[in-house]
């Protein structure tokens, strides 16, 4: 198990716990919309440290917005293995190409 398929099993472990006793279920209490607004703050964070050439508060950021996209995906029941089968999918698919088909 990888260790985004940890967090992933993490996240929806907590779906249904006590929103005072964990920040993964308060997120998840408060809605797909507030998650995928805390998921928007961290993209746009990550994005300004991306500009400003700051390798280490990047890879911190980048590991915020993993962590948000997975919670957003679980407040809508997408689970990481649907993500990761529609990018094996594409793989060795010109990204071209994909967009031109849709």
């Amino acid at each position: 198990m990888t260790t985004l398929e940890k967090l992933a099993a993490t996240i929806a472990a907590r779906k249904g716990a006590d929103p005072d006793t964990s920040w993964t279920a308060k997120l998840l209490f408060k809605g797909p919309e507030k998650c995928a607004e805390k998921f928007g703050e961290e993209a746009v964070e990550a994005i300004i440290e991306a500009v400003k050439g700051d390798r280490a508060r990047l890879t911190s950021e980048a590991a915020d917005v993993l962590y948000h996209l997975l919670v957003m995906l679980a407040s809508r029941d997408v689970p990481l293995s649907e993500v990761l089968n529609e990018l094996e999918r594409r793989e060795g698919t010109s990204g071209i190409a994909e967009k031109a088909g849709r």
